[in-house]
């Protein structure tokens, strides 16, 4: 049961919750309510000692105060902070800096990826689609969901998650 809740609970939820940015450019809060909560007790199981939890909800704490910076200006949304607190709190502080090199990195090409889609007609494909009509828009924010998952995506493997299946 563990190797398969680690193996599809993160991956999943940020999957979802990307798909969900891209479509809706928002990112329900049932997305990182269900990680936080299945965290703690597969945590447990995993055999989490004291110092992991204390590493892993400092990774969550520290997430939600940068998402909360930069929420209060506007170039988060609050979705995009609850899911970088979530994904924190499954990655750990060993993994902080390589999860933003990541999401900054992933955040750059998506960003020059829509700047320059919307700079050339929407393919008559996507012409009937809300979504993609909105995405197209020169006044739309950038969907950052996407980078947050895929720099979880990338650093996942290396968390004492993928150690713990191997014991």
């Amino acid at each position: 049961m563990l190797e398969a809740a680690v193996l599809t609970i993160l991956p999943g939820a940020v999957a979802f919750a990307a798909a969900m940015d891209l479509l809706t450019m928002k990112i329900p809060n049932r997305i990182p309510a269900v990680m936080v909560l299945a965290f703690f007790p597969l945590a447990l199981v995993a055999g989490f000692n004291a110092w992991d939890m204390a590493n892993h909800v400092a990774a969550g704490l520290l997430m939600l105060l940068l998402g909360v910076l930069l929420f209060m200006p506007g170039w988060f949304g609050g979705g995009d902070a609850k899911l970088m607190a979530a994904i924190g709190l499954w990655i750990g502080v060993d993994n902080l800096a390589a999860y933003m090199l990541w999401v900054a990195l992933a955040g750059g090409v998506i960003a020059v990826t829509f700047i320059s889609a919307r700079s050339v007609p929407l393919p008559r494909l996507f012409l009937g689609e809300a979504w993609a009509l909105r995405l197209h828009r020169h006044d739309t924010g950038i969907p950052y969901g996407l980078a947050l998952a895929a720099g979880a995506l990338l650093v996942y493997p290396q968390t004492v998650w993928f150690s713990s299946l191997v014991r």
